[in-house]
């Protein structure tokens, strides 16, 4: 990993939010930032505010918290940022795209949900999942997932195969529409048929 990632450890709960969008951590990013000026406030500005032997022991309770959030993020960043390469659970994305090749779109599914339930924010096994649902008639479900890929930051690189999947569901939809139409216009034909027979 790269320098710039080890960075956002130095601020709390800055990697879960900045590299996952979990606003489970907003808390302790606010609490840090709240701490740290108080410390500082009431350390260089108004020093009367309390007594310097009070802001002194503030002050080291605060880098021990601090060191502590800081060797908790820098031990779990590798996991944040890509939890695909430090699970002990094997990447099963190869197999489902030979399953979805195939054709066995329960067997895909069901290794896609695998492969999900280690990152859940993965464009390609989300796309292939869409895409499985689309073959498997499940056009709502594809729809849903599609809008939930396009909201997810990680997926402006996949935008052209997030737009050919929205196209190909379209059209799927559209042949499903088309015979529905075709039978109500030769049921609409036969009424006829038998208005000017009689």
């Amino acid at each position: 990993m790269e320098v710039q990632h080890y960075l956002t450890c130095l601020w709390p709960g800055m990697p879960e939010l900045w590299w996952r969008g979990r606003l489970s951590a907003l808390p302790l990013a606010v609490g840090f930032a709240i701490a740290l000026n108080a410390v500082l406030v009431t350390r260089y500005i108004f020093p009367e505010w309390l007594s310097g032997g009070l802001v002194s022991m503030a002050f080291w309770i605060g880098v021990l918290v601090w060191g502590f959030y800081v060797a908790k993020s820098v031990r779990e960043l590798p996991g944040i940022v890509a939890p695909r390469k430090v699970s002990d659970e094997p990447d099963r994305f190869a197999e489902a795209h030979q399953a979805f090749l195939r054709g066995d779109y329960s067997e895909a599914e069901s290794l896609l949900n695998q492969v999900l339930a280690i990152e859940a924010r993965d464009p390609p096994a989300l796309l292939l999942l869409s895409g499985v649902y689309r073959h498997t008639d499940r056009f709502e479900s594809a729809e849903l997932l599609l809008a939930e890929i396009r909201r997810l930051e990680v997926s402006d690189r996949w935008f052209l195969e997030i737009q050919a999947e929205a196209s190909r569901l379209k059209r799927a939809l559209e042949r499903k529409e088309k015979p529905k139409e075709d039978s109500s216009d030769s049921a609409a034909d036969l009424t006829d048929t038998a208005n000017v027979a009689a």
